[in-house]
């Protein structure tokens, strides 16, 4: 498993904040946008492993392609994508963070 700077929590505060929609989208953004670059870097990373562009061995490679690759805030990026909530999910159980426990924290 790779070592993530992005605490678990982080990722699934974003996760129940997509899940919201519209209505906490201004909290997502701000949530995010506060994010060190590393961290928003690791959290596309994550996503993209979760929607099938990575393989989860290629978390490293993931964070430097979206650290040199990012043309718009993370904020915007990640928004503008279709399951963002489903795919870090998924992106997470790839790379064998558990983060049961998690949720109901935030709850």
């Amino acid at each position: 498993m790779p070592e993530l700077e992005i605490s678990p929590a982080s990722v699934v505060q974003v996760i129940l904040l997509a899940r919201e929609g519209n209505a906490a989208e201004a909290e997502l953004r701000e949530f995010i946008a506060a994010m060190a670059d590393d961290k928003q870097a690791q959290l596309t990373a994550i996503a993209w492993i979760g929607r099938g562009a990575f393989e989860p061995e290629e978390f490293d490679e993931a964070v430097a392609t979206a650290t040199t690759a990012a043309t718009t805030p993370t904020e915007d990026y990640l928004m503008g994508m279709p399951h963002l909530a489903e795919n870090l999910e998924a992106g997470l159980e790839a790379l064998g963070v558990d983060v049961t426990g998690e949720e109901e924290d935030l709850l």
